[in-house]
């Protein structure tokens, strides 16, 4: 029987495994054309963290325009993107914290507080985008903010995660690393029965 328990040293790099995950998801956000789209057919509008483009429904093409002509455009890209790099830092640091024995314990901590900013910079591009996008660019037809942007949210999500376990980790180390001695009960075959 194979148990993996928290001293099992494949189950230590789930952490990293999930910091990988939230960069996965924080490139399709960045990259993805989904943040907001016409919610059903003709299709005539849709949004990506950086423009906004519309069409006519019996037109072939889109007409873009950039949301970095506006200022709010730009704020939800730069708290984005810059909670977006210090992720990409937090996991660099943590695999080298998991990868160097004595590095491992001494800033886990550390990364759970910057895992924290990052969820904190995150949540404010995810916050202003959709308030501002529907205040100040006219919608057309029905739309709902998308699969872009919800990959966003989701890798906001794995990220606050990350960081209660990166910040609580330390507490059990000796766990961890099985450094614990197991704890043996025995009871004499005289008060078995007494026990039930």
């Amino acid at each position: 029987m194979v148990v993996c328990g928290l001293a099992c040293w494949r189950c230590r790099w789930l952490l990293p495994l999930l910091l990988g995950l939230a960069i996965i998801m924080g490139i399709i956000a960045l990259a993805g054309r989904g943040w907001l789209e016409s919610e059903s057919a003709p299709y005539v509008q849709q949004a990506s963290l950086w423009e906004s483009c519309t069409r006519t429904p019996d037109a072939l093409n889109w007409n873009c325009e950039s949301l970095m002509d506006y200022g709010w455009g730009r704020a939800a890209a730069a708290t984005y993107l810059v909670g977006f790099v210090i992720l990409v830092i937090c996991f660099i640091l943590a695999v080298i914290a998991f990868s160097i024995e004595i590095l491992r314990f001494n800033f886990v901590r550390g990364i759970g507080g910057l895992l924290f900013v990052v969820a904190a910079f995150q949540i404010i591009g995810l916050v202003i985008y959709p308030v501002k996008f529907t205040e100040d660019i006219p919608l057309m037809g029905d739309n709902m903010f998308s699969w872009a942007y919800g990959f966003g949210w989701a890798s906001t999500v794995v990220v606050i995660g990350c960081a209660f376990f990166f910040c609580c980790l330390p507490n059990w180390e000796d766990e961890v690393l099985g450094n614990i001695k197991p704890t043996y009960y025995y009871s004499s075959p005289e008060r078995a029965p007494y026990l039930n």
